[in-house]
């Protein structure tokens, strides 16, 4: 902090960074809300508005899978593991589940249809990278 601010100075810039600091966090973790409010603006620019989610919320119980979808009640769930990873990489996996709203399997048509979102390649590249290095022993040298 600058010397010679006077207090009421120092007051308004702590609460300035601070204010920053929760706003980048918020971005960073986003709300179960945030995530529904995302997946229904990412079905509106890539599906045609086409999949809607009933739900979409975090969940701590997936270890090996980073989202999962019920179709017949539109419930997607995404992996707490992915908080704190890039937002295009979040936007992926919901994407993924979003389509699986559309086709439940894994078929050609799917994967189409995950392909319009234009970092789909790149997010999956990133989280298997992720995943192998999560699920690589330490060597030592």
């Amino acid at each position: 902090m600058p010397a010679g601010l006077s207090s009421n100075d120092e007051e308004q810039w702590v609460r300035r960074m601070l204010d920053r600091l929760a706003a980048k966090e918020q971005r960073r973790r986003p709300s179960d809300d945030d995530l529904m409010e995302r997946a229904c603006d990412l079905s509106v620019r890539y599906l045609d508005g086409r999949a809607t989610p009933s739900s979409v919320r975090w969940v701590d119980n997936q270890q090996h899978r980073w989202g999962s979808c019920t179709p017949d009640n539109g419930t997607i769930r995404i992996s707490t593991r992915l908080r704190g990873m890039p937002s295009w990489v979040v936007d992926y996996v919901i994407i993924h589940e979003l389509v699986h709203l559309l086709v439940p399997s894994h078929g050609p048509r799917f994967w189409a249809l995950v392909e319009h979102y234009p970092r789909a390649e790149r997010a999956r590249g990133f989280l298997e990278g992720f995943s192998m290095a999560a699920n690589s022993p330490t060597e030592e040298w």
